[in-house]
């Protein structure tokens, strides 16, 4: 399956709440294990007229991360987060479009060590995360 192929068939699968946030896979590399998002979360999503409440944004890094994973090894059937931590460098603003990238440092069978970041459009980290998962893959 090439990029082009990979990348619809996870926007297709991917959860409902990533729609409500606009976001959508718009790159992969899977040579260096990343996965790249675009999202323009509505307003109604904000406080403080268009800062992007604090969970969303650990929302939106969690989706990048995750999808990372899954776009690396189609055995994968399930991520969970074990441990996330974010940090926040500056206001991620709303109804502009905002790059998240999710990366997979290092997988081993059963745990990934995860890392990414949210740049608004001037190319700004607003905040970045790293996290550990556990793997679930299919059974043979």
């Amino acid at each position: 399956m090439d990029k082009i192929q990979r990348i619809a068939e996870l926007n297709a699968q991917r959860p409902g709440f990533l729609n409500l946030l606009g976001g959508e896979i718009i790159d992969l590399d899977l040579a260096a294990g990343s996965c790249t998002f675009r999202f323009i979360v509505p307003l109604t999503y904000c406080h403080t007229v268009d800062v992007v409440q604090g969970g969303f944004v650990a929302a939106m890094l969690d989706a990048a991360i995750s999808h990372a994973v899954f776009a690396q090894t189609p055995d994968i059937v399930n991520v969970s987060t074990l441990e996330l931590s974010t940090r926040y460098f500056g206001a991620t603003r709303g109804n502009i479009p905002l790059t998240v990238v999710g990366r997979v440092d290092k997988a081993t069978f059963k745990t990934a060590f995860l890392s990414g970041e949210i740049r608004d459009p001037q190319g700004e980290v607003t905040a970045t995360v790293t996290a550990v998962a556990k793997l679930v893959r299919k059974r043979p």
